[in-house]
């Protein structure tokens, strides 16, 4: 993320956690992306992403709160969707060494 990103407006985002367990996602909607990743990365965000380090799968920017509102209750029903983020996400993960 960029220094840019935090200054989109009304951003809608989809993070990517993976463990060795399971892969998950979450979805928000936020006016300033670089401080959210942070709180969510930090312990201070939404209950569930609490203990995960979380990367940025996608980011849609909306004129509105209201429009970004719409769209984040959207993405959070769309499985699919985020499932097709998330694999995508895992076959340009590098392993560790």
């Amino acid at each position: 993320m960029s220094d840019r990103d935090s200054a989109l407006g009304n951003v809608v985002y989809v993070l990517g956690s993976g463990d060795t367990r399971r892969y998950l996602t979450y979805v928000g909607w936020t006016n300033d992306l670089v401080r959210r990743v942070a709180q969510h990365n930090s312990g201070k965000g939404a209950r569930s992403t609490r203990g995960r380090t979380w990367v940025v799968l996608h980011v849609e920017n909306f004129a509105t709160r209201e429009e970004a509102m719409s769209r984040e209750w959207h993405l959070k029903r769309d499985r699919g969707f985020r499932r097709r983020l998330l694999e995508r996400h895992k076959s340009t993960e590098r392993p560790a060494t």
